[in-house]
């Protein structure tokens, strides 16, 4: 791809010269110059300097259209040389939320790069709606997502199921109303909350108990509403938080209860009980999710597969 193409996406994607500028390292004059050297050769501009952040003009959207399209071609062609290389070489670009790259990941990405070392994994973080965005850009190769959209036009392969639990510290007088509910670590060890005549327990008895939730936009935000909604409760709310990871470690100092997946559990706890909700929507299946219209690489099947293996048994 061009440099002047490269640098009009930049902008396009930051919604400012002087953020463009300070991402490619070079000065906004400098950036300004180059792109106006495009807008004087197709004769019209590009963008639309009088909007914060910046729009496109009709014929910015057609060059930003087109830009893309060169992007997928080249993405591909480097899938495609790489690909005859059996695995030797290569690039994987994978993407993952806090959670996913703290919980999940670590050890499908380690046996990865055991049986692959020539190619090179890139892991990015990032919330889940814009790893989808990203992804969509071509700017990562594979992600992770458990809210499919029929109309979004990329693949999906079901990979991965976690439950969801309620985390409550021990401080909480719920607790003294619940002992028969109550699970331990070693209960989700033992994945008892997994069997039928496990206790269940609804959002209801924990009108007064406070909470700390995800920020909007977020699946577990969503599904957490309807929780309280189907409940008839309006709980308390201590914070809100953009990560999962980071509202558990809150709910262990004794902040406030959340909702957390099974596999976030992996230590000693013990001021901390948990229970199982009584919803379907305490239930989660993570799609394995790659472009729609690209090119799939070998590393990226292989990368598929091995994720598959390695949770097959986690009860999807």
């Amino acid at each position: 791809m061009q440099q002047e193409m490269k640098y009009i996406y930049t902008v396009y994607q930051k919604g400012s010269f002087s953020k463009a500028a300070e991402s490619l390292y070079m000065t906004q004059p400098a950036l300004s110059i180059s792109i106006q050297k495009v807008e004087t050769e197709i004769g019209m501009p590009l963008f639309n300097r009088d909007k914060k952040p910046l729009e496109l003009t009709e014929a910015g959207k057609l060059y930003i259209e087109k830009i893309r399209q060169i992007m997928h071609l080249e993405n591909e062609l480097a899938q495609q040389l790489g690909d005859l290389t059996s695995l030797k070489t290569g690039n994987l670009r994978v993407g993952g939320s806090h959670y996913f790259n703290s919980y999940i990941l670590p050890p499908v990405i380690a046996d990865f790069k055991k049986k692959w070392p020539g190619i090179d994994l890139q892991l990015t973080e990032a919330g889940s709606n814009e790893l989808l965005d990203m992804l969509k850009e071509d700017l990562i190769d594979l992600t992770f997502n458990c809210t499919p959209d029929p109309h979004d036009k990329l693949r999906r392969v079901p990979g991965f199921k976690d439950t969801i639990l309620l985390a409550v510290s021990t401080r909480f007088p719920v607790n003294d109303h619940l002992r028969k509910a109550a699970l331990t670590t070693g209960d989700i060890l033992s994945h008892r909350y997994l069997e039928e005549n496990c206790p269940a327990v609804t959002m209801e008895a924990f009108a007064d108990t406070p909470f700390i939730l995800l920020s909007p936009g977020n699946n577990l935000y969503s599904r957490s509403q309807i929780l309280f909604q189907e409940a008839g409760v309006i709980p308390p709310v201590a914070m809100q938080v953009s990560q999962l990871v980071t509202a558990y470690h809150l709910a262990q100092s004794g902040i406030g209860a959340t909702l957390i997946s099974d596999w976030m559990v992996i230590g000693k706890h013990p001021e901390m009980v948990y229970y199982k909700i009584d919803s379907p929507l305490a239930s989660r299946v993570f799609d394995i999710v790659t472009p729609g219209k690209n090119y799939l690489s070998n590393a990226q099947k292989a990368f598929i597969a091995l994720f598959q293996e390695y949770y097959k048994n986690s009860r999807l």
